[in-house]
């Protein structure tokens, strides 16, 4: 396990090193963060306890809400794209040529990215953020450690995700059109422009169902311990994705590393 660890600190201190990217990233969140709480207030005067969030519930779910969406990787991420890169041009062949798993190498890179955005690029929006507005936070170290493992099985799925859309460059050459497909379910699903709460009967119970869900919804949700079968059901919620997109990953890897695409003659 040495070398996956040294890979995801070689990932976090790359990431680091984009310090006006980061900086930039930060105004942008923020602001984006007072624009969103704007709108959330206007809503919830209208209806209070609107899908069984208060007032302070809403605003802490948008400040949640921006710090999670780089370190969970909403939009995609840099190292996924790079993986579909690397299939879409062959230079996978020398990734395959490492004695190293494949998954674990880029979830180790994938590691060392969301880190260093959730405690950067994560934690200035929602400090701000709690200094204009009343927000929640768990009032106990056991909530505390649910919300860490909740986070780190987000980011989790959410790589189990874009690690079967890399790949799906192997049977359609490009990958971009997934992942663009992706980024979109992906905003519609996760929480990440309404919360899920918020969408009635069964396109709520569906959305609430997808794997989307467990990388946004589902942390913030128990951050505010609003999770209606508890922490564990939550918990067990993302668990049960990861297990079937690492069958799934493993599966993707398996065949796509037998299959031999030569374009160009």
């Amino acid at each position: 396990m040495g070398v996956y660890w040294a890979i995801a600190v070689r990932s976090f201190r790359r990431f680091s090193t984009y310090r006006i990217a980061t900086v930039s990233g930060i105004f942008t969140n923020t602001v984006f963060g007072f624009i969103f709480c704007g709108v959330y207030l206007t809503l919830w005067d209208a209806r209070p306890g609107l899908g069984g969030y208060d007032v302070s519930d809403a605003l802490t779910f948008v400040w949640l809400q921006q710090g999670l969406l780089l370190p969970v990787g909403i939009f995609g991420a840099t190292t996924t794209a790079e993986l579909g890169e690397r299939v879409r041009t062959g230079e996978i062949a020398v990734d395959l040529y490492r004695p190293t798993h494949l998954m674990l190498w880029w979830l180790s890179v994938d590691a060392g990215r969301a880190l260093f955005q959730l405690l950067v690029r994560g934690g200035a929006p929602l400090l701000v953020g709690a200094l204009v507005f009343d927000l929640n936070f768990p009032s106990s170290a056991v909530q505390w450690l649910a919300v860490a493992v909740a986070v780190v099985f987000g980011i989790t799925v959410s790589f189990g995700v874009r690690y079967l859309v890399a790949l799906s460059g192997f049977w359609i050459t490009d990958s971009r059109g997934m992942e663009n497909l992706a980024m979109a379910l992906s905003l519609f699903f996760s929480g990440s422009t309404l919360p899920l709460v918020l969408f009635p009967g069964w396109i709520g119970e569906f959305a609430r169902a997808t794997p989307w869900a467990a990388t946004l919804q589902v942390p913030i949700d128990v951050w505010l311990g609003r999770n209606p079968g508890g922490v564990g059901s939550a918990l067990a919620f993302q668990l049960l994705w990861i297990l079937i997109l690492v069958l799934a990953g493993q599966l993707a890897t398996y065949f796509a590393t037998r299959k031999v695409v030569i374009a160009g003659g």
